[in-house]
């Protein structure tokens, strides 16, 4: 099985009769990002909770590495507006979590300021990356992230986008990511898959972009997208703001 974490084979759903993924073949080794990208209804969120183990397929093999630590990430999380919850509380509702590793956690993904902050009071980027810490926690040698950038301003995506790339260097771990993203997943993955409930084309961000299928989707001026690189020496903070200490991310 190679060196993979996970690798799902051959793998079809069906709701209601209906094939949301078919015949889908996609495996994440450890430190490789891959991006699952498409139109909505793709089945890019079935994708995510078969690998989760949320979804049983209808056909195929889901294979995982053994005692495979997941964390994930979630596009968003709904709390009640009225429900006296701090970011460290929330945090805590893990299992095993504590004051400590949570500031931890929090510091890791630059956003340790916010520990006591009621979460109805966090704007969305801060939330991402509270979502972001609560994945680390779990000691991830897998990340999954279900639109991770959604909300937040195109400065902020970038930041957040550089940690998730930092992370995974830093901890070898796979990341499989949905996204929407073009212009900052095409020069931030390893691995893009294709997706329209089956693989229309998968590979390298420069070999895609190439390919009939994606150009179908997306069009031709998408096509740029997979060889454009912004290089810079600065980074940006929770907010988007430049900041000339990359280490305060």
């Amino acid at each position: 099985m190679s060196n993979a974490l996970i690798r799902l084979q051959d793998i079809s759903v069906m709701f209601a009769r209906q094939n949301v993924l078919d015949n889908i073949t996609i495996s994440v080794e450890p430190g490789q990002i891959v991006s699952l990208i498409g139109p909505n209804g793709a089945g890019k969120t079935t994708l995510v909770r078969t690998v989760l183990g949320l979804i049983k397929p209808d056909n195929g093999n889901v294979w995982r590495k053994q005692k495979l630590r997941i964390g994930y990430m979630p596009q968003k999380l709904h709390i009640d507006p009225t429900l006296p919850l701090s970011v460290l509380r929330f945090l805590c509702l893990m299992p095993g979590v504590d004051r400590i590793s949570t500031q931890a956690a929090l510091k890791e993904v630059g956003a340790e300021q916010v520990i006591n902050s009621p979460v109805q009071n966090i704007s969305d980027g801060e939330m991402q990356r509270i979502f972001l810490a609560r994945a680390l926690l779990r000691k991830p040698e897998l990340l999954v992230l279900d639109e991770p950038m959604q909300g937040i301003d195109v400065a902020g995506q970038a930041a957040l986008y550089s940690l998730i790339t930092k992370l995974r260097d830093r901890y070898e771990c796979g990341v499989l990511m949905v996204s929407h993203d073009l212009h900052l997943v095409m020069k931030t993955t390893d691995m893009v898959v294709c997706l329209n409930h089956h693989v229309c084309c998968s590979g390298h961000p420069k070999q895609v972009s190439g390919d009939q299928a994606f150009i179908e989707l997306f069009g031709k001026n998408a096509q740029t997208l997979a060889i454009y690189h912004h290089h810079h020496d600065h980074d940006h903070d929770l907010h988007g703001t430049i900041i000339d200490d990359p280490t305060t991310l």
